[in-house]
């Protein structure tokens, strides 16, 4: 993994090179600055994987073309030799120089050759235009400005020149969310490059062309595939998928959960490894928490190398100001604090690690799947009836409970209902503006399937917005790389063509997974339910927490953050310290924004 860096503002290299330097955990292993036309400034953070030689450092140079790249492109091998077949000659063993050359030789159309998680600047020294792109499911962060020839490129807004003033819009997101999905950012005139993208900025016309070159396509016909011709399909995809991601010339190995998806991962990189694969595993002091059993039970079935770190509660607290230094934006699933502990334990083990992310996506296998069958029912009712409705249950429910149900009962209609899974069914906001998020809805025509429509807002709202941010900023803080299977292409457009059944059925989930997983492992056990990477954030609150945010949850501070219904959050404190609900996801999400705000000044 790397940091990346264009502009043609007028700087110089010593003020880029000391703005980097803040993002320095991206790439620690080099740091470059070269300027090109006497105009344009391209710059990389290397963290180096593949081909350690200094000779692949970038900016990478090839016929008046110069890269910066951050990512992995895994079947680069492929790539190289249909070059080479074409009469390229190369000079290393790097993927950067694959990467280059492809589009020397394809232009734009090279981007469907390509499988990996990338963000990456191609400058044309000679047409000065500069040739962008991101990878299909936005593994890979590409935040940039634009506006009259002027262009700004990074990885960070952290070290961007125009990145100064905090967008009330993107707050206004993050209120709504807890994360600020693509194109939007925390920084007025700073955009992100959604997933599946590509951007030409022409510097000599100054013009800016933006095209989509993957995305999830309709599913117009049901599938005919048999359950046990969809089964072999799936595990030769999940075969390859696991071993292009080990091509590393650094040590690599696997975190494994106890979950199918992390099991399924670890299994085969195991029988691909050439040694024993290493995997990883957070165990928690909090039982209701702990999943570490389960992995190492898993671990000895495969004869893996594993190891389980304990991560205390005095740590993961310790850890909580490192959130805001690793993350771009300000960010509140609690995941990441497991996430970032489990990073820094594993950094002096391995560089590379495998993850089972994505899998509960194309498999059906979150909580919300079954949701979304239960209150489909509820919306065929008017709405004016399920208003009379909501009012009958006010009695018999806590304000919680009641302000929950109401909003959700208020909805339009299920494909309201989807959206909001991933945003919030408790406003605090003072005005609800959801135009943001307007984009999402052309989803739904893609599949007629309530479920199948559930899983691609989940695709393309959340596992870019949050799970992806999540991974690659916790990783990147101690320069651990995170490959993801499940987010193979190919894996994600055969699941979604699969009839919904083969994923899940009345309480069953991920079937075919835990299938394909039997076939290969007998002895494995699959009953336990996944609790998930989390932290007792209630516990937090009313605990350890409880001095710090009783300082910062007074009006004085929360009527700074615009459009905040401070007075609405300041009851719920109340109510949350005082024990008579539950408002910790609420509170969490203002706290971390508090928090980054300070820390981003």
């Amino acid at each position: 993994m790397c940091g990346i860096y264009l502009t043609n503002f007028d700087r110089t290299a010593a003020q880029i090179k000391n703005d980097l330097k803040k993002i320095e955990f991206r790439g620690p292993d080099n740091l470059s600055v070269k300027k090109y036309n006497n105009s344009v400034y391209l710059a990389h953070l290397r963290l180096s994987i593949i081909d350690l030689d200094k000779r692949s450092n970038q900016p990478y140079e090839f016929d008046n073309l110069a890269i910066t790249y951050n990512g992995e492109v895994y079947n680069f091998l492929k790539i190289k030799n249909e070059l080479i077949a074409q009469g390229y000659v190369f000079e290393t063993e790097s993927d950067t120089e694959v990467l280059v050359k492809a589009y020397h030789a394809w232009g734009e159309n090279m981007l469907g050759k390509l499988n990996g998680m990338f963000a990456f600047a191609i400058y044309d020294i000679l047409n000065q235009k500069v040739f962008c792109a991101r990878d299909r499911l936005g593994q890979k962060p590409f935040y940039y400005f634009w506006d009259k020839g002027r262009v700004e490129i990074c990885s960070s807004p952290k070290s961007m020149h125009k990145a100064t003033k905090i967008s009330k819009e993107g707050i206004n997101i993050y209120l709504s969310a807890g994360y600020i999905p693509s194109p939007f950012s925390i920084f007025e005139n700073i955009k992100k490059l959604e997933a599946g993208k590509f951007l030409v900025f022409d510097l000599k016309k100054n013009i800016l062309e933006e095209k989509t070159y993957w995305d999830l396509k309709s599913l117009k016909r049901k599938s005919k595939i048999t359950y046990e011709s969809a089964k072999e399909k799936l595990n030769d995809l999940l075969e390859d998928a696991v071993k292009i991601r080990m091509v590393s010339d650094v040590p690599l190995g696997s975190f494994l959960s106890g979950g199918v998806d992390s099991s399924v991962v670890s299994l085969i990189a195991n029988n691909h490894a050439k040694n024993k694969l290493k995997t990883f595993t957070v165990k928690f002091s909090e039982k209701e928490l702990d999943e570490s059993e389960e992995a190492n039970d898993f671990a000895k079935n495969i004869d893996s190398d594993h190891k389980s770190y304990l991560c205390d509660e005095n740590e993961l607290i310790n850890s909580i100001d490192d959130l805001f230094i690793a993350f771009d934006e300000p960010f509140s699933d609690p995941a990441m604090i497991p996430m970032l502990m489990l990073c820094k334990k594993v950094q002096n083990e391995t560089t590379v690690c495998l993850s089972g992310d994505g899998g509960d996506e194309s498999f059906l296998g979150y909580n919300h799947f079954d949701w979304v069958k239960k209150f489909n029912a509820l919306f065929k009712i008017p709405k004016k009836i399920r208003i009379l409705i909501t009012y009958f249950f006010k009695p018999f429910l806590s304000k919680k409970h009641f302000d929950y149900l109401k909003n959700i009962f208020l909805l339009k209609n299920i494909n309201d209902f989807i959206i909001n899974i991933f945003l919030n069914f408790i406003t605090i906001s003072k005005a609800i503006d959801l135009n943001w998020a307007k984009s999402y809805y052309r989803l739904f025509y893609k599949s007629n399937n309530i479920l199948q429509k559930t899983a691609d807002i989940n695709i393309k709202l959340w596992l870019e917005g949050n799970n992806n941010v999540k991974v690659d900023r916790a990783s990147m803080y101690s320069s651990v790389e995170i490959r993801n299977p499940f987010l193979d292409h190919r894996i994600i457009e055969f699941a979604r063509e699969l009839p919904i059944n083969y994923r899940l059925s009345g309480k069953k989930r991920k079937i075919i997974l835990k299938e394909i997983l039997k076939n290969k492992l007998v002895k494995v056990k699959l009953n336990k339910s996944k609790k998930g990477f989390s932290v007792p954030i209630l516990k937090w609150i009313n605990g350890p927490l409880k001095t710090e945010m009783e300082k910062m949850f007074v009006e004085k501070n929360l009527q700074k953050i615009p459009n905040l219904d401070y007075k609405k959050v300041l009851y719920y404190f109340k109510q949350h310290i005082n024990g008579k609900a539950d408002f910790s996801h609420v509170i969490w999400r203002v706290y971390v924004l508090l928090k980054w705000l300070k820390y981003n000044k």
